[in-house]
């Protein structure tokens, strides 16, 4: 097949067999040239290009860090370009040559009272703030978290050490219709455990949904309510370089109700499936919610926190089929991949749990540090606070303080009556001539 240029067109006419057909054109230097009659310039300018051509390829490679990751187009530009390659999760995501950004996430309800405690443990966090992006979900609240959010999160961007400020903080707001009320009756009660897992899973997937970005190779998970924490539990769960890790969630007790015992797990929701746990499932309905510490699912099941030695390693791993929300380090690219939390009944799981069902299902490792362990505030329960030993009834201390109240009242009545009794003028004389002899001691 010949092609034939327009008609109207100057280019001369050529065929594929005409493959080495060249169009003839002479170049001539004008004689105004500047470079006319200096080759040896032009001789010296590619010389020197080939040089630093060749001096580059000598140069040492280096592994780009976080700055130069992505690449970037002219300010001008709304293209912007992510090779999710380069999010990857190490074991040193804190050092300079991998400078691992961390999305720290955090679902708030009612918890304005929690939330000094938190930024006192934000501010102590070890891991180069300027890494870390902080994100908050406030749901279904009636009383003042979001105000106390808001201002705590402006003191510490704003304070005057650089180094506590973080990267970046993002709050969001949606409610949820939460009919479960935040007594811890009411939260750790049987019957609420279903409907209160599915909706806290969709809180969760909808912060994560909306806070996660293309650079984070991290996040983690933390709840507020936590009393004792270490300054570098980021760098401990990241030096096990795990897909999920979590550690041991314990809670203090007050002497009344501990004894000699001043300690108890407080997370059961870390755990080993077993038998009768598989066969509980199957006897169940598919949107029922299997839920651990309960005497209505016998589920026989090893727990993370039964399972802490105090002379034990602290770096010492089990693995998981279920964890608890308290505390979570994850992969970004667990979520990535499509794992989430369950605002559903998956495999008779939902939100944390089902979440770690789901993890290992898709072939990740799930892990928890029996001895390694972070403490939750204390919260009295209803069977808590009926094991406090009272002392004397109401109206037995009613009666206490109204006789304290008497007494109090007679003695000032008889400081008012007491006088000081006045020294007898008869005796005044021989007082006074008393104090005017001389003093003599006898040898």
């Amino acid at each position: 097949m010949i092609r034939r240029a327009d008609s109207k067109s100057k280019l001369p006419q050529w065929s594929p067999a005409d493959k080495y057909y060249v169009r003839k054109k002479s170049f001539k230097v004008a004689k105004h040239s500047r470079i006319r009659g200096r080759p040896l310039v032009l001789i010296i300018i590619v010389f020197s290009i080939s040089l630093l051509f060749s001096l580059y390829s000598f140069l040492p490679y280096r592994e780009p860090n976080f700055k130069s990751r992505f690449k970037k187009f002219p300010s001008d530009s709304n293209i912007v370009y992510y090779d999710l390659a380069d999010s990857r999760a190490t074991a040193s995501g804190w050092t300079a040559s991998t400078e691992e950004r961390v999305l720290i996430c955090i679902p708030l309800r009612d918890a304005s009272d929690h939330l000094p405690l938190l930024f006192s443990h934000l501010r102590n966090i070890s891991y180069p703030h300027s890494l870390i992006d902080l994100s908050f979900l406030v749901s279904d609240s009636e009383d003042n978290t979001l105000a106390v959010l808001t201002q705590l999160l402006e003191d510490i961007q704003g304070d005057s050490i650089p180094d506590l400020h973080y990267n970046r903080a993002d709050i969001f707001e949606k409610d949820f219709g939460q009919i479960v009320g935040q007594g811890f009756s009411d939260r750790h009660g049987f019957a609420a455990q279903g409907p209160r897992r599915k909706l806290m899973g969709r809180a969760r997937n909808w912060l994560l949904s909306a806070a996660l970005r293309p650079e984070h190779s991290w996040v983690y998970w933390r709840d507020a309510d936590i009393e004792i924490s270490p300054q570098s539990i980021l760098e401990d769960l990241m030096l096990h370089d795990k897909d999920v890790v979590t550690p041991n969630i314990w809670r203090p007790l007050p002497e009344w109700l501990g004894g000699e015992q001043r300690e108890q797990p407080y997370d059961l929701n870390a755990w080993q499936e077993s038998d009768a746990g598989l066969d509980l499932a199957k006897s169940l309905p598919e949107d029922a919610v299997i839920v651990e510490g309960y005497a209505e699912y016998a589920t026989w099941r090893p727990h993370l926190a039964y399972s802490r030695s105090t002379e034990g390693d602290i770096h010492e791993e089990v693995d998981l089929d279920g964890v608890g929300g308290v505390s979570i380090l994850v992969k970004a690219d667990v979520f990535r991949s499509g794992a989430h939390f369950p605002g559903f009944a998956f495999m008779n799981h939902a939100e944390t749990e089902g979440f770690g069902k789901m993890a290992r299902r898709m072939g990740y490792r799930v892990v928890g540090l029996p001895n390694y362990v972070i403490w939750h505030v204390f919260e009295a329960s209803v069977d808590d606070i009926s094991k406090q030993p009272k002392k004397g009834g109401a109206k037995r201390r009613m009666m206490t303080r109204k006789e304290k109240a008497a007494k109090e009242a007679e003695q000032e009545a008889q400081e008012v009556e007491f006088q000081i009794p006045q020294v007898p003028p008869q005796n005044e004389q021989h007082a006074s001539a008393e104090r005017d002899s001389p003093k003599t001691t006898s040898a």
